[in-house]
C-alpha cells in the first residue's frame, strides 16, 4: 500500500544501457540514463578526485528523452556545463 512512499525514498538503480564515463576538465562524467514510462531520464554522476578523496555528485533532472543515448548526450553537456560554471565547489 506505501510501496510507493518507500520506493520514493529508496535508491534505485539506474536501469538502461551502459554508457562509457567521459572526461572533461579533470571530472569524470558517467551518463546513467534511468528508465520510465517508455522514456529515458536525464541522469549520472560527476566523480572527481582530490588528495585521494573521490567525491560524487548525483545529477538528476526532470527530462524526460524518448531514447537513452539522447538522454545520455544531454547529461553530458549539462554535466559539462554545472563543471564550467561550479568547478570543484560542485560538492561544497
Amino acid at each position: 500500500m506505501l510501496g510507493w512512499l518507500k520506493n520514493l525514498f529508496t535508491p534505485q538503480a539506474p536501469a538502461g544501457p551502459r554508457f562509457e564515463p567521459v572526461e572533461y576538465k579533470g571530472f569524470t562524467i558517467i551518463p546513467e540514463p534511468g528508465a520510465e514510462g517508455g522514456q529515458f531520464r536525464l541522469q549520472g554522476r560527476i566523480v572527481h578526485s582530490k588528495n585521494g578523496e573521490q567525491r560524487e555528485y548525483r545529477l538528476i533532472r526532470a527530462d524526460l528523452l524518448p531514447g537513452a543515448e539522447q538522454a545520455a548526450e544531454l547529461m553530458i553537456s549539462k554535466a559539462q556545463r554545472l563543471i564550467d560554471e561550479n568547478g570543484e565547489r560542485l560538492f561544497d
